[in-house]
């Protein structure tokens, strides 16, 4: 029953994927609207870092394990993301990228490369027995939206059918609940080190990925305005983990 569930939430967070995708493909949102919800995604993201992710990490793992984590999990991306570059998916969660048709299988590589870490926090999240983290959901959920909506809508002008670019996002959010899946199976019961070191290394993978294209991409298009939008994100996270802990 726990596995369910976690495949659910883990769905709904990769769900996001295919409805960017669906309102990307069907309405093209202007570059700023996007820009807004990556800030205020990027916001919702470091707060559940900070507080639902490396804090819990260091109570249970201690501060080396959780550490260790954190700089696997942020080298670890950033050399991803820089062998996803070099095969044409820089930038896929940037809503001014117009080349989608270029690197599709990149593209879709680069969503699972950013999708796994963050679906198995969903996971480990359920491990404590007090139910999924909201504020990590909501963060993943969020961040996942602007992506599938970009990528959809490049893919959409190179001529890609419907049905192809539908059944990838679907495929890629179904990733994303057996992800989470992955993370409460494979770790309950397992040292509390590793469970710590889990967390960091999703934590550091989900900062890097921040700080490489959705803080960028907000202060691209929605300028002076992106800082009070990320800063209400911070906001909007940080309470939301206070209030259910």
């Amino acid at each position: 029953m726990d596995i369910l569930i976690a495949l659910a939430w883990g769905l709904f967070a990769g769900s996001s994927l295919l409805i960017g995708a669906t309102v990307g493909w069907f309405a093209r949102p202007s570059p700023r609207v996007i820009a807004a919800v990556m800030a205020f995604g990027s916001g919702v993201l470091v707060s559940a870092i900070a507080f639902d992710l490396m804090d819990e990490a260091q109570e249970i793992g201690g501060l080396a394990a959780s550490s260790i984590g954190f700089v696997a999990g942020a080298v670890g991306f950033t050399a991803g993301a820089l062998l996803l570059a070099r095969a044409g998916a820089h930038g896929r969660k940037r809503s001014s990228r117009t080349d989608a048709s270029a690197a599709t299988a990149a593209i879709a590589l680069g969503s699972v490369f950013d999708g796994i870490p963050e679906s198995i926090v969903i996971g480990l999240s359920l491990l404590e027995g007090e139910g999924v983290s909201l504020p990590i959901v909501a963060a993943i959920f969020l961040s996942n939206f602007p992506e599938g909506m970009s990528s959809s809508a490049g893919m959409k002008s190179s001529g890609l059918p419907a049905r192809y670019v539908f059944g990838l996002w679907a495929g890629i959010a179904a990733l994303c609940g057996l992800g989470s899946v992955v993370g409460y199976h494979f770790f309950a019961g397992v040292p509390q080190e590793y469970i710590a070191v889990a967390q960091g290394v999703a934590a550091g993978a989900m900062l890097a990925m921040i700080a490489d294209t959705m803080i960028p991409e907000a202060f691209d298009e929605a300028h002076d305005a992106a800082g009070l939008i990320t800063a209400g994100g911070f906001l909007a996270a940080f309470l939301l983990s206070h209030m259910f802990a």
